[in-house]
């Protein structure tokens, strides 16, 4: 698939999201959050849900786990066009519950096709649900995200080799301070992964 097809089946995924029904969430949603970033990215990220801010802008992490998201992006020289950026769910769940397994059911088919189209090198699952969803669907042994954080799995998947990468979710940072530290020191793999990656491509 070249770029201009990536873009074109991204942009057409977008579409369908904003007209999905197939949940309890459309009926209390303002909008649809269902991702942005590069469809040709090397780096995707996979949250959870989207909070408050994102479900009135139609964007994911823009509040204040946003701002932390930003600033460990920014910690290894990555901006947000060049990686992909998106949720376990594409609608947010009612005062930020968390997603239901029906809720979750309904929507990782947008997911999937979002993997399979952007085919990034790199899949970093950011917080439990994303975590759990990712590493049984890889067939990677399912461990408390305390014991997977920071660590890099390589994974045989129908859509090639992948790198899955755990991380704490970035609002974690917002009630703990101390949790800073640990996702900085986690998101440092990234520059390890990407000069590799790098090297071998130009080999």
């Amino acid at each position: 698939m070249d770029d201009q097809e990536k873009s074109s089946k991204i942009e057409r995924l977008r579409k369908q999201i904003a007209r999905c029904k197939r949940c309890r969430l459309h009926t209390t949603r303002t909008h649809t959050v269902p991702g942005e970033g590069s469809a040709q990215a090397a780096v995707m990220f996979i949250g959870e849900a989207p909070g408050r801010n994102e479900d009135l802008q139609g964007k994911p992490f823009v509040g204040r786990a946003g701002e932390v998201f930003d600033r460990l992006l920014d910690s290894v020289n990555l901006t947000r066009e060049e990686i992909y950026l998106c949720n376990i769910l594409k609608c947010r769940p009612p005062e930020n519950r968390n997603p239901l397994s029906d809720e979750i059911h309904a929507c990782v088919g947008s997911l999937d096709i979002q993997i399979k189209t952007v085919d990034p090198k790199i899949i970093a699952t950011l917080g439990k649900f994303a975590t759990t969803y990712i590493f049984e669907k890889f067939g990677l042994p399912l461990r408390n995200i305390s014991e997977v954080h920071g660590k890099v799995f390589e994974a045989e998947t129908a859509f090639g080799s992948k790198r899955i990468v755990a991380l704490y979710h970035p609002a974690v940072a917002t009630y703990d301070g101390n949790k800073i530290s640990v996702l900085l020191d986690d998101f440092r793999i990234f520059k390890s992964i990407l000069k590799e990656l790098s090297a071998i491509a130009e080999a």
